[in-house]
């Protein structure tokens, strides 16, 4: 069984609704593969994804590159890569049979061939083959990175690639950069999950295309999305210099739904708009809005662990989130960011509609009702301002207790010691924690003896929708509630703001569902180099039959 990828889940193909475009798309596919068959499965397969252009990672190939059979009939123009080990790649002869790799393939007729800015000199035009000159360094982005591209726009060559693994936020902002001072055709991009967003970007940017996988098993570099998250998710076939900018700031933000129910809504719409996933660690949103400036983000959606901080982060504040101290979204003015909060008339929303009807017949209320929070965080604080603004007696508990008191004192609620949560009676549960959240899904914050008949219980983790204590509730009997009702109400809300529309709602509802299928996560702790030798007895050297993964769409 394939182990689960970590890349965000894709909605449904929109096929019947999105007019196939007249030209290619701009994506790169990656085809990283050992034996010629499979190569061949991923070509015809990228072909029919309709991408301008097809690499060919031949430092991965198990045998002697034949290039009579990879050029053959070849439907779309073919790059040419062979990867040295320090850049990334597999390549295990020595540095001259490398070279010699590659000439060999600019004579056998390759559209496109991918030649380091460090031996450029030594690798000479010939025929009509077109050049990328390219740098990759998987521990860093270099001080001098500036006087690396001056020399790289030197080089012979059509069009610059540079790939950095960035240490802090700031250095995906510093080499997007580029994109702006560039005189040749350039793709700048950064590696890892905090890189990600910069893939997608590109072609907003002015970049003849971005690289993807078209094997969502088979991703040569981390953080790289495949094609079909290009195409499906975020529509970079229609990303140009105008493209509004919007996004999801966290960590972590992998599990994300948000790009996948704005971006559809956005399409759905003919909005000319994109929506990230940025991975921005805990403490360094200032730093991203600063240095993120020229991509002029005109909002983002704030989740963990930026609520509290993002109130400090606007220029104006609307009533709720000075009264919560939390908010949820950032929406662009002329004077800097609004800080809004969605969530907590989402969660008031939620927790009313999942309430049981009473005895006569008349709807719930959450009036004098006993409700405890699970958690200390943004979003606690938000259920718990709606909570006692709806009249309820709430508790909170955190497992830092020193936060749960300080929110307890600020709510004027009670508090409660994360060791007596378990014997603490209460009529509402709420987890506003990420116990249980992907991929932990074996994880509850509750025993499942908590739970009982007449009980509500609320997670607001969406991913996934049924979360263990989710589950464990049901089990026992209690009505449950669970985050994604309160996550595509709260999205809706930061979609009007965003864009000053009605959002397609039934859709962006439906799209987060199909995302949100049963999930199983096999943990997989063992050594990358014993991984790797696995993945290699997977896919046999030999010529044989095709396997099962060969040919798979993202």
């Amino acid at each position: 069984m394939a182990a689960e990828s970590n890349n965000p889940p894709q909605p449904p193909s929109q096929a019947g609704t999105d007019t196939a475009p007249r030209k290619p798309d701009p994506i790169c596919a990656v085809i990283a593969r050992t034996r010629h068959d499979m190569i061949h499965a991923e070509v015809m397969e990228a072909a029919r994804r309709n991408v301008m252009l097809a690499e060919l990672r031949l430092d991965y190939l198990a045998k002697a590159a034949d290039f009579g059979r990879l050029l053959a009939d070849k439907p779309l123009p073919l790059l040419a890569t062979v990867r040295r080990r320090e850049d990334g790649g597999r390549f295990k002869g020595t540095e001259q049979e490398r070279r010699m790799l590659l000439r060999q393939a600019i004579v056998a007729g390759f559209d496109w061939v991918d030649i380091e800015e460090d031996i450029i000199q030594s690798v000479p035009r010939y025929g009509k083959t077109k050049r990328i000159v390219s740098y990759h360094n998987f521990k860093e982005v270099p001080d001098d990175l500036h006087g690396l591209f001056r020399r790289m726009h030197e080089a012979d060559a059509d069009i610059i690639k540079i790939a950095c693994m960035p240490r802090e936020i700031e250095d995906v902002a510093r080499v997007l950069d580029l994109l702006r001072f560039t005189k040749k055709p350039t793709i700048a991009l950064c590696m890892g999950d905090m890189g990600l967003p910069s893939r997608v970007i590109q072609g907003a940017l002015g970049a003849p295309f971005t690289y993807a996988a078209i094997n969502p098993e088979r991703l040569p570099a981390p953080g790289m999305l495949t094609v079909g998250q290009l195409q499906n998710i975020y529509g970079v076939r229609r990303l140009n210099k105008e493209t509004k900018i919007f996004g999801v700031v966290g960590d972590p933000i992998g599990h994300s739904l948000s790009p996948i129910v704005h971006n559809i809504g956005f399409r759905k719409l003919g909005i000319n708009a994109l929506y990230l996933p940025f991975k921005v660690p805990e403490g360094k949103l200032s730093n991203f809005l600063a240095s993120h400036s020229a991509l002029k983000i005109q909002g983002l959606s704030v989740t963990i662990p930026h609520k509290e901080s993002a109130v400090h982060q606007a220029t104006e504040l609307e009533s709720l989130v000075a009264q919560t101290q939390s908010a949820n979204t950032l929406v662009r003015t002329a004077s800097g960011f609004k800080a809004l909060n969605t969530d907590r008339p989402a969660i008031l929303d939620s927790l009313v509609a999942g309430l049981p009807a009473n005895p006569d017949g008349t709807p719930g209320t959450l009036n004098q009702k006993i409700a405890m929070v699970l958690g200390a965080g943004g979003v606690a604080r938000s259920v718990a301002h709606a909570l006692i603004g709806a009249g309820a007696f709430v508790s909170i508990t955190n497992r830092t207790d020193e936060k749960a008191q300080k929110l307890a004192a600020e709510m004027n609620c009670r508090h409660v010691d994360w060791g007596m949560r378990l014997g603490t009676l209460c009529d509402i549960l709420v987890n506003c924690t990420s116990c249980g959240m992907y991929p932990e899904v074996d994880e509850s914050p509750m025993h499942k003896s908590s739970c009982h008949s007449g009980m509500v219980v609320m997670d607001t983790i969406y991913n996934p929708e049924n979360t263990l204590l989710i589950k464990q509730a049901r089990e026992h009997g209690a009505t449950v509630v669970t985050g994604l009702d309160m996550f595509i109400r709260q999205a809706a809300a930061q979609f009007r703001e965003f864009v000053g529309q009605e959002p397609p709602l039934d859709l962006m509802r439906q799209v987060a569902k199909n995302a949100l299928t049963p999930i199983s996560v096999r943990k997989d702790n063992r050594p990358a180099e014993e991984k790797e030798e696995a993945k290699e007895k997977e896919e046999p050297s030999g010529e044989g039959p095709a396997d099962k993964a060969g040919g798979a769409s993202a």
